[in-house]
Formats: structure tokens, C-alpha cells, sequence
């Protein structure tokens, strides 16, 4: 029984030199239930007292062996393959790289932060106010009771009687006059809603920037110094700015802005009709029914106020001639923003 089992190790070992040798077949020869060593095991019943204890021992070295060879050589094969798949798979880390498609900001987004930090720059606070909106803070609030006519070109859309989406943000500037005695100085920028029909210069929905300065010795003068600051940092340092009289109820007095044409300096052209000057926002000094309603004295304090389209500014400050298109998400159109 002892040659039978070196000569099963030496066969064993001479099997594995075999590079191309299929190691589970091999275990199952020589160490499964049926193998040729658990065959010669199975014969020791046979051997006296005095055989089996070196024949055991014997038998327990043989398997061991063939058990160490087939570990070690199927570990070496799974290294030699993973190595293989490695330098198969390898790629060149210092290859330039395929960057994916990089967005940017919407052009009215990329305005409304151009106008803020304009603003900011001057001391301006950014504050946010609700879209859908009390009838009183919209119109009562602004000088607009129940029936006035300046109420038709603010239109709305109306969730009850008293609730409604606000057509400006000028409700802002209430609640900010009822929580904060002056001084204020804030701008208040958001989407806004009027019913107007959709066509290249009006939609049901857009943006606008009001701002509102309130203090003790507020003047025109201030109001004018101010739109001037914004307009020459939006619009070129050339830029000058006009007043013409207007009709605002929540201010007193009101007047539109001009600002003269930046393509071809307020000479005239096709962009601004032969006029040089292009007409981007309403504006006034606040109107003393106003601030009496927040509670703030008008012989004490007085302010100004303004509004601004941010589809209005965008239009002119990249020469687009239809409002549409800022809403259609059409990646042509957009991606000359970035």
C-alpha cells in the first residue's frame, strides 16, 4: 500500500506540471469520493495495528500535497489571468478625456443676477415674496382700492375673490414696510402673472425686478442717480438715462426711463426706430398713501420705487425680437447663453 501511495503522488505530481492541465478534474481523480487515494484509504481495514499508523500518516502527506499543489496552481492561474485581463483592459489615464455636455443659466436667470448684483453693489437686500397673493397687498395696498381703472392693465389671474397670482411684486415692498421701519433699501425680483394674450412681446407669465428705497430725505435726485448707476453697469458706462412723465398710483411723482440706444449711441437706428433711446422701466417717488398704509409717517419719511421687466432687459441687452422664445427650451436658442 505504501508504493501504491508514492506512486500516486508521483503521478499526481507529475499531472500537474502540466500547464494546460484542468486542476478540478485532477481533484476529483486523485482526492474525490471515487478518486484512487480515498480508493486506497478505503483499504486499510486491512492493514495490522502496527502498518496503519504509517500508512495513514503517509496517506495524510499524499493528500496534502496534491491539496497544496492544486491551491497554489489555481491561485498562480487566477493571477496570470487577472494580470492578462488588466493589460487587456488598460487605458491611458493621461489621454485628454471626452467631457460631457456642460449647461449654463438660463439668459433671464443670467440677467436677473446681472441686476442683482448691480443693485447689491449700491446696498440693495434681495428679498422673496409669495406668488399667489392677497388682493390687498397686489392692488389695495398700492393705492388701488376695489374699481380703480388702473386695475384693468394689471389683470390677474384670480384663485378666490381675495386671492389671486400676483401681477408685480410690489407686494414685497408692502410686507417689507409692515415688518421693517426705515431705512429700507431692497429689490424684490420673482415671476409675476397678468392675462395677457401670448404673443413676441407679452406672456401670461414673466419677471420683474422692483426696488424701493425708503429714508428720511429721499429725493428724485436719488432716484435718478440710482437708475443711472444701473443702467450705465448694465448697459456700458456711456449710457444715459431720461425721465418722461408718467401715471403710476402707487407713486407720485411717476415718470417712465429711457435709456439711450447702446447700438448705436443715441444717433438713431433700426434698433431703437431713429429714436436713440429705448424705454426699459417705470418708476416715482412713493406715493404718501403708501407708506401711510404701512404706518410710516410721510412727513417724516419719503421714498422712490421702480420696476423692471427682466424679459424686457434681455430682449435688448442680446437683440432678441420675440419674448417666445425664452420660454420654448429650445436647446438652439439657448445654448448661445453659455
Amino acid at each position: 500500500m505504501k508504493d501504491k501511495l508514492l506512486a500516486i503522488k508521483a503521478e499526481a505530481e507529475e499531472a500537474l506540471r502540466d500547464a494546460g492541465a484542468d486542476l478540478e478534474a485532477l481533484r476529483i481523480k486523485y482526492l474525490g469520493k471515487k478518486g484512487e487515494l480515498t480508493a486506497v484509504l478505503r483499504g486499510m481495514g486491512a492493514l495490522s495495528a502496527d502498518e496503519r499508523p504509517a500508512i495513514g500518516a503517509l496517506a495524510n502527506e499524499v493528500r496534502a500535497y496534491i491539496e497544496e499543489k492544486i491551491t497554489s496552481l489555481k491561485a498562480e492561474r487566477e493571477a496570470h489571468a487577472k494580470e492578462a485581463r488588466l493589460e487587456a483592459e488598460r487605458l491611458d489615464v493621461t489621454m485628454p478625456s471626452k467631457l460631457p455636455p456642460v449647461g449654463g443659466r438660463h439668459p433671464l436667470a443670467q440677467v436677473q443676477r446681472d441686476m442683482e448684483d448691480i443693485f447689491l453693489s449700491m446696498g440693495f437686500t434681495v428679498v422673496d415674496g409669495p406668488e399667489v397673493e392677497l388682493d390687498y397687498y397686489n392692488f389695495e395696498a398700492l393705492n388701488m382700492p376695489d374699481g380703480h381703472p388702473a386695475r384693468d392693465t394689471q389683470d390677474t389671474f384670480y384663485i378666490t375673490d381675495k386671492i389671486l397670482l400676483r401681477s408685480q411684486t410690489s407686494g414685497v415692498q408692502i410686507r417689507t414696510m409692515e415688518k421693517q421701519k426705515p431705512p429700507i433699501r431692497i429689490i424684490s425680483p420673482g415671476r409675476v402673472y397678468r392675462s395677457d394674450e401670448v404673443d413676441a412681446t407679452h406672456s401670461p407669465l414673466f419677471h420683474q425686478v422692483e426696488g424701493l428705497v425708503v429714508d428720511k430725505g429721499i429725493t428724485m435726485g436719488d432716484l435718478r442717480g440710482t437708475l443711472l448707476v444701473f443702467a450705465q453697469g448694465l448697459f456700458g458706462a456711456d449710457t444715459r438715462i431720461r425721465f418722461r412723465p408718467h401715471h403710476f398710483p402707487y407713486t407720485e411723482p411717476s415718470a417712465e426711463v429711457d435709456v439711450s440706444c447702446f447700438a448705436c449711441g443715441g444717433k438713431g437706428c433700426r434698433f431703437c426706430k431713429g429714436e436713440g433711446w429705448i424705454e426699459v422701466l417705470g418708476c416715482g417717488m412713493v406715493h404718501p398713501n403708501v407708506l401711510r398704509g404701512c404706518d410710516i409717517d410721510p412727513d417724516v419719511y419719503s421714498g422712490f420705487a421702480f420696476g423692471i421687466g427682466i424679459e424686457r432687459v434681455a430682449m435688448l441687452k442680446y437683440h432678441i425680437d420675440d419674448m417666445r422664445l425664452f420660454y420654448e427650451n429650445d436647446l438652439r436658442f439657448l445654448s448661445q447663453f453659455r
